[in-house]
């Protein structure tokens, strides 16, 4: 990156270093640590050159979880509300690892991408989303490390990696460290695992290092309110949530045929 890095350089993007880190901890590993592997089909998703990453991460693998609920809502088209204070995202993005070195410390983290040029507004009149227009200037690129980060590979794969914690915001300003998005604009979340290299020329192999994971049933628009009414909790799955994995209600309008339950609303 042009003007270098002092913390995190991924798809080019420069992110501040968690606070417990060491200085000579690097994100980033090499042909040294082993032979490169090949990963086997079936996965989520890949990294660039995934035949040739360090043995460290080649064969992570991502499982999403609630997958279902992402279906539903992706079947519908997902929105996600962005505010000025950040919110929370509904699903919560969760994943399942596997395949990591037990013994091995690993940094997770999570960034958003464009999918395409185009800004959106929302035809009511046919509920469904047309293209309005040029995107607006790309909002500053920041990515989210999961709080627990490093953590050995052990502790990863022992539980359900959630990233309840990650906020999204549509304000320019923010200085809470929150994900920043243009609203009318539709986004993919990606998933990074990425090895924790102690060598200190680790940075020559960044390419190497980390594996990425996108589910494209997890896209996005990224709305202030709600605008599809469909979009209420399927009644098959509110049941099975806790109250506080409900998503904020919908604007109030009769005939959506929806219902609040837990602060969220199930169809009926």
């Amino acid at each position: 990156m042009e003007g270098g890095c002092d913390g995190v350089a991924l798809h080019g993007v420069c992110a501040p270093r968690p606070t417990s880190f060491q200085p000579s901890a690097a994100f980033l590993g090499g042909p040294g640590e082993g032979s490169p592997c090949t990963p086997g089909l079936g996965w989520a998703g890949e990294g660039p050159g995934a035949g040739g990453k360090n043995r460290h991460v080649c064969h992570a693998a991502a499982r999403l979880e609630m997958g279902s609920l992402w279906e539903e809502f992706n079947r519908l088209g997902t929105e996600m509300i962005v505010t000025k204070a950040g919110r929370r995202m509904f699903p919560t993005f969760q994943v399942k690892l596997s395949g990591l070195d037990p013994l091995a410390d690993y940094v997770l983290l999570m960034d958003f991408i464009p999918l395409d040029d185009k800004r959106y507004r929302y035809a009511f009149h046919s509920s469904s989303w047309l293209a309005a227009g040029r995107a607006e200037p790309a909002a500053p690129g920041r990515v989210h490390f999961h709080p627990d980060s490093p953590a050995k590979g052990a502790q990863w794969m022992r539980q359900i990696v959630s990233f309840d914690k990650l906020k999204l915001t549509n304000n320019l300003l923010d200085d809470n460290g929150h994900i920043i998005l243009n609203s009318m604009h539709r986004y993919q979340p990606r998933f990074h695992v990425v090895f924790v290299d102690p060598r200190r020329d680790s940075e020559r192999f960044a390419h190497q290092n980390f594996k990425s994971f996108s589910f494209p049933e997890t896209q996005f628009m990224a709305v202030t309110a709600y605008q599809n009414h469909r979009l209420c909790l399927p009644s098959s799955l509110s049941s099975s949530l806790s109250p506080e994995s409900c998503p904020p209600s919908h604007p109030s309008s009769s005939g959506t045929g929806c219902s609040g339950s837990h602060g969220a609303r199930s169809c009926t």
